[in-house]
């Protein structure tokens, strides 16, 4: 290549930096890269992105090179940055250390200006939070979480980005320490839990904080009304509340069935199904701004008329006027049914309006109240109705299940039964991704703040670090309390809730990696032990962090009658589940800390929220800090990862670390983990214990999955995503899977993941990394494994936004 010596004198100086620190890589290797295929006459700007471009090929061969990848396209991103803000452009790695704070007051004067931030952020002691930042963090990411936080996360005008990472954290951290008496030092504080990687906020919240539309909450659940006017505004706050940013949940059972009478015209409804395609299709017009796609998810109880083709609504045959090919869908489903598909009994259907108070029971309540209406049936008193036999409906709800991903399974009497705010209304669905559980009506819109505890820096080869996962826990409950006062409502009902209330969702991310640390395989005893012992810990935390905060702040404002106010907690309401089951209920109740005293502290101070935990499925926060998601097993060992920012090498660097040790890190073990899908079973030469511990998802019997869900769903207050993934369904055995999860307690699942029955011939995943603003790949992509045939979703969908 052609280029000066000023030119490649500062090449060699950034890619030198960014390979500092780093072992198994070569900036001699990445500088040959470049000298290959620069050219002449070539663009400073080109020259930056062949840096990028160079070092990304080598990642799937080192998974350092990912780190190197991002150093340099973060070269390319302070150039950006620095010249919108006016500044000297070019500054490397060592130059910015210095210029950091001097850049960061004028990135929030100039947001200010552009009235992109809230004008509140210039009276922050901007000195004082510059000289906090800490630039050395800049180099803890990989290329995936950087290039996506660039793509969909910084703050941009005219297409410039001019928000770098650092900056970025600082944003957010101010954005939630705005109503602190010392904000300067609860920001600082705030900062430092974001950008170490050791809590990370939802997307709404990372997006939004600290701007002039701060909507930060994650999560909406809403009640749909009977009746054309409460049909058509909740599906108007459904287009408000996602544009925004926000995922919907929403319950359809009130809604008169097929064949029912309506009073106003004296003719016939034509059921939901209808209305459900309008929500739908709102979804997709509604778009978060482009930063995401608007999501829903549709609930129905299983005695609903219509459940049958509320089934039917992700199929891509049959009449499209009664398909919804865009929105996620699940069953709700109460306990009462599953007893009959377990004693082989009838089961039967009817539409709301004349059986509207099942909306409202459940457990033994709700048990009898079914039958007297099956009786009133009987006598003729019930015009609308159908009797199916209770296994053949489960079996075909498995079906569908399985063939389009849809509708999931989720249990309405566990999620009641356990709620602490059973004294003040009733839970009637989750949410987009099954882990809230909270209270709907037609008056309040249920909504939740989640963030997310990277387990993965908690954890040392000797298992928790208690300390930090304590002071960790105790700031991010503070972060989410904080969400709900600064957050920007967009309709009423949401804000009068939320307030009233005060419901957060901690949960945790890098469950997989934490196993890793520990050498701990996925599918062992140890395993479900560790998620029991670990949860049990954030959820004393969480618990104790709420509580000192209604000491401090004030109590939530429906706290009294609540299962806090009784001094019970999540764990002991797990009999209250198995009291309304009588004794059927499958889990181990042991404990480890002193619940005792947290008992008589809630009591005495009360709680600051009414809910504290849920486990959602950070697929995108994830990303960011460079863990596998939440509580998933590792997907696959190396394999191209897909989303909105394009297509990455991910190559399982814990695994990798120990094939170094092995002395079996070689070009050709990158190509058998090619060849066989990123699986070590089929390799030889790989030891038996590398086998057990880097399984992959297909490779790990569900059931321990479960079990490790329902050790932690103990703690929980609210639910987790739980996907679940069979490498070999058939109808035995997701009934199985499926009954076990209900026998075990748990509240909810999400997605049924499935392997393909074929895969397309593999290409190299070389140069196959990343959009790169657009800049076209040379080299095709090998296919990820797909769900079931006719699926909704693959593992790695990059339009699937409920997994984003």
């Amino acid at each position: 290549m052609t280029a000066t010596l000023n030119d490649w004198t500062r090449v060699s100086t950034v890619v030198h930096q960014a390979c500092a620190g780093l072992s198994g890589v070569s900036a001699e290797a990445v500088l040959d890269e470049v000298r290959r295929t620069g050219y002449t006459g070539i663009s400073d700007d080109e020259l930056s992105l062949t840096q990028v471009m160079a070092a990304r090929t080598l990642i799937e061969t080192e998974p350092n090179y990912s780190q190197v990848t991002a150093r340099l396209l973060l070269d390319r991103m302070r150039r950006e940055a620095l010249s919108y803000l006016g500044e000297p452009q070019e500054a490397d790695q060592e130059e910015m250390r210095a210029r950091y704070p001097e850049y960061f007051a004028d990135y929030v004067r100039r947001g200010v200006e552009l009235e992109m931030l809230a004008p509140e952020l210039g009276a922050f002691d901007l000195a004082r939070l510059g000289g906090a930042l800490v630039a050395e963090r800049d180099l803890t990411f990989g290329f995936l979480g950087l290039q996506t936080l660039y793509d969909r996360y910084f703050l941009h005008h005219d297409g410039t980005r001019f928000e770098l990472p650092q900056a970025f954290f600082m944003r957010v951290a101010m954005g939630l320490a705005l109503r602190e008496d010392d904000r300067e030092a609860r920001a600082i504080e705030f900062y430092h839990l974001l950008s170490s990687f050791d809590f990370m906020c939802s997307t709404p919240t990372l997006f939004n904080a600290g701007t002039t539309r701060p909507q930060l909450s994650s999560c909406f659940l809403t009640t749909v009304d009977d009746d054309l006017s409460g049909i058509f505004h909740s599906i108007s706050n459904n287009a408000l509340l996602s544009k925004y940013a926000g995922g919907l949940g929403n319950d359809w059972t009130p809604v008169r069935g097929i064949g029912a009478h309506i009073n106003g015209t004296n003719g016939k409804s034509q059921g939901v199904v209808p209305f459900l395609k309008i929500a739908n299709d709102t979804a997709v017009a509604v778009n978060q701004g482009g930063k995401r796609k608007g999501a829903v998810c549709a609930y129905l109880e299983t005695w609903h008329i219509d459940v049958e083709e509320f089934l039917d609504l992700r199929k891509n045959t049959g009449d499209d006027r009664r398909r919804t090919h865009d929105m996620n869908t699940a069953n709700w489903v109460p306990d009462e049914f599953l007893r009959r598909v377990e004693a082989d009994e009838q089961w039967t259907l009817f539409s709301p309006d004349e059986t509207a108070d099942l909306h409202d029971l459940y457990g033994k309540a709700f048990a009898e109240r079914y039958r007297a209406y099956e009786q009133a049936a009987e006598r003729g008193e019930i015009k609308v109705f159908k009797r199916v036999r209770a296994v053949e409906l489960w079996r075909r709800m498995l079906t569908m299940l399985f063939e389009t991903g849809h509708p999931w399974i989720t249990f309405k009497d566990p999620c009641n039964l356990r709620s602490p705010q059973q004294h003040n209304g009733v839970v009637h669905s989750s949410n987009l991704c099954t882990e809230i559980t909270l209270n709907t009506s037609t008056d309040e819109v249920a909504v939740c703040n989640l963030g997310s505890i990277n387990l993965a820096r908690h954890v040392t080869a000797d298992g928790i670090d208690a300390e930090k996962l304590e002071r960790t826990t105790r700031t991010a409950v503070r972060m989410l309390d904080n969400v709900i006062d600064i957050n920007f409502y967009t309709i009423p009902e949401a804000r009068r809730s939320n307030l009233r209330h005060r419901p957060v969702g901690l949960g945790l991310m890098g469950f997989a990696d934490a196993l890793f640390v520990q050498r701990i395989p996925m599918s062992s005893d140890a395993a479900v032990a560790f998620a029991d012992r670990s949860m049990e810990q954030i959820s004393y935390h969480a618990i104790a962090a709420s509580s000192a905060l209604a000491a401090e702040r004030g109590r939530y404002e429906s706290f009294d009658g609540s299962l806090w106010s009784r001094g019970v907690l999540p764990i002991d309401s797990l009999e209250l589940l198995a009291e309304a089951r009588d004794g059927d209920v499958d889990l181990d109740r042991s404990a480890t800390l002193d619940w005792e005293a947290l008992r008589a502290r809630v009591v005495r101070d009360g709680m600051r929220n009414s809910n504290v935990m849920a486990i959602a499925p950070t697929a995108t926060i994830s990303n960011i800090c460079g863990v596998n998601q939440s509580i998933e097993p590792v997907y696959r060992n190396l394999y191209v990862k897909a989303n909105m920012s394009g297509d990455f090498t991910v190559v399982n660097p814990h695994l990798v670390a120990d094939l170094k040790r092995a002395g079996l890190w070689d070009d050709a073990m990158v190509a058998d983990l090619k060849f066989h899908d990123g699986s070590l079973l089929p390799i030889e030469r790989i030891p038996q214990e590398l086998k057990e511990l880097y399984a992959t998802a297909f490779e790990i019997e569900p059931r321990w999955l479960v079990e490790a869900a329902a050790r932690r769903q103990k703690w929980i207050d609210q639910a987790q995503s739980l996907n679940l993934y069979v490498s070999r369904p058939s109808g035995r055995t997701l009934d199985e899977l499926y009954r076990l999860a209900w026998h075990k307690g748990l509240k909810t699942t999400y997605y049924l993941r499935s392997t393909s029955a074929t895969h397309v011939e593999k290409s190299t995943l070389r140069g196959t990394d990343g959009k790169l603003n657009a800049v076209p790949t040379a080299v095709p992509v090998s296919e990820i494994p797909t769900a079931a045939p006719g699926a909704a979703c693959s593992v790695e969908d990059p339009d699937c936004e409920a997994c984003q």
